[in-house]
């Protein structure tokens, strides 16, 4: 699979690139946010691995534009660890935050991560019989990996459909910021509440007509989430 990674630092970008190769994966490097642009657009891209702080166009804008051309899992590099800077990138798109100094083995482990998820999501067969899960108006079929609300269809990214599967899956039943975290990003949950939080708004923005007050997705102060059944 065909990585890009994008950091101005080249020595960094380079040292990514080295880790992921010894992996498997072909990687695209770009050192500015036109550079990810352009690659992202001519190059079948399956992962982008962006950081935030850089010249002409940074991470944040240039995952903007990537997420209006296609929906593949981006993780952000950043220097800051305050939480207030990884739910920026969280609520412009990106799937996974890591902060530098970093592991490269972890930067690779989440990169696996994503790819698995991703890769489901983008390559089921279509089937009629099983993986279908119905909530009152909402459908998440997890053969074509579609989902509708009354009939009108709903694009999600690769983590946010994983997400409302595993609420499908099991209509009123309450999972942890943990369980969802560890259900869906196949990894231990080291303070998940920020990351699980964004993504759940996010897919209430997407399936519920008003998301304040939500028909499907309910809060159960203290515990975490469940998708209410009795729709």
């Amino acid at each position: 699979m065909k990585i890009l990674v994008c950091d101005d630092d080249r020595e960094i970008a380079r040292a990514i690139e080295i880790y992921l190769n010894n992996e498997g994966f072909e990687v695209v490097k770009a050192h500015d946010g036109f550079e990810a642009l352009n690659v992202v657009k001519s190059e079948d891209v399956k992962l982008a691995i962006m950081d935030v702080m850089m010249p002409k166009l940074d991470g944040i804008q240039a995952t903007q534009m990537i997420r209006n051309e296609k929906d593949i899992p981006i993780i952000m590099l950043s220097a800051k660890s305050e939480d207030y800077d990884k739910i920026i990138g969280l609520n412009i798109g990106a799937d996974d935050y890591v902060t530098k100094p970093f592991n490269p083995m972890e930067l690779v482990a989440r990169v696996k991560s994503q790819l698995r998820r991703y890769t489901q999501f983008g390559n089921a067969k279509e089937s009629a019989e099983e993986g279908i899960y119905r909530v009152g108006g909402l459908t998440v079929d997890d053969n074509s990996k579609k989902v509708t609300v009354d009939g009108r269809s709903v694009t999600l990214t690769a983590t946010e459909f994983g997400i409302l599967k595993l609420l499908a899956q099991s209509p009123d039943r309450v999972f942890s910021m943990e369980q969802i975290y560890e259900s869906v990003w196949d990894e231990p949950a080291y303070n998940p509440e920020n990351t699980v939080a964004v993504h759940i708004r996010h897919i209430r923005e997407k399936i519920e007509i008003n998301p304040k007050d939500s028909r499907y997705i309910k809060v159960v102060w203290g515990t975490g989430y469940k998708l209410e059944g009795d729709n």
